[in-house]
């Protein structure tokens, strides 16, 4: 990204503190900046009035109407930045029409700061793309930057389907849990519990902080960070 101007990005999301966390994750993105953060269609329509804007970072469920629905306002209206869409959604019909209408990529929630990441940084590849390709393996490689890769894999002893349930657990407490408490409930040791806490700690969908009480050590408390 040295030497290209910074790519700017306005948040939208209904959820404000998603929309909190989402635009931080895009502040740690080197080459990104963000124009802003709004909660609805509207407020997004109005702040591209204002503020120039390269990038969407756009959640589809909004609360005064379909992100797609935001999209065909913004093409009417002349606006050509991309679309990057932030949803839980996974009907294949909306994901086509995201398509046609210039939706780039699409990250699925929950998801964590390196999958954003990952996402940002194919993005600003293929927006580097520049000139005339010189033949069909050219231009395959600039839409090839838009594929995401491979799931990274999880660490050694790991499992996604317990990593699911630590998670299932985690994101319902609202208090937050200990080790002990969500190795209880999953049915593992506290010692497995608190690798998988660890790693969603890592992957910076969880926090963790001691938790004191009246007699002993301690108590490592972890508490699920939200929608990322």
């Amino acid at each position: 990204m040295s030497g290209q101007a910074e790519i700017r990005v306005l948040v939208v999301e209904d959820d404000p503190v998603a929309a909190d966390a989402h635009a931080l994750y895009v502040s740690r993105v080197r080459g990104f900046r963000v124009a802003g953060a709004v909660h609805s269609g509207g407020a997004a329509l109005r702040q591209l009035e204002r503020t120039a804007v390269d990038l969407l970072l756009l959640d589809l469920y909004l609360p005064d109407g379909h992100g797609l629905r935001l999209i065909r306002s913004l093409r009417a209206a002349g606006h050509t930045a991309d679309v990057i869409a932030v949803t839980s959604a996974r009907d294949l019909a909306v994901v086509r029409e995201g398509v046609s209408l210039g939706v780039v990529q699409y990250v699925l929630k929950p998801f964590t700061f390196a999958t954003l990441r990952d996402r940002l940084l194919r993005y600003a590849e293929f927006r580097a793309s520049a000139g005339e390709a010189s033949g069909q393996d050219e231009v395959d490689r600039a839409l090839a930057a838009l594929r995401a890769p491979q799931p990274a894999a999880l660490p050694k002893g790991l499992t996604q389907a317990t990593l699911d349930a630590v998670t299932g657990t985690l994101r319902a407490a609202v208090e937050g849990m200990s080790a002990a408490a969500t190795g209880e409930a999953v049915g593992i040791s506290r010692i497995t519990a608190r690798r998988y806490l660890e790693h969603l700690v890592t992957s910076g969908r969880a926090a963790r902080a001691p938790q004191y009480g009246q007699v002993g050590r301690p108590e490592l408390v972890y508490r699920w960070l939200g929608a990322p």
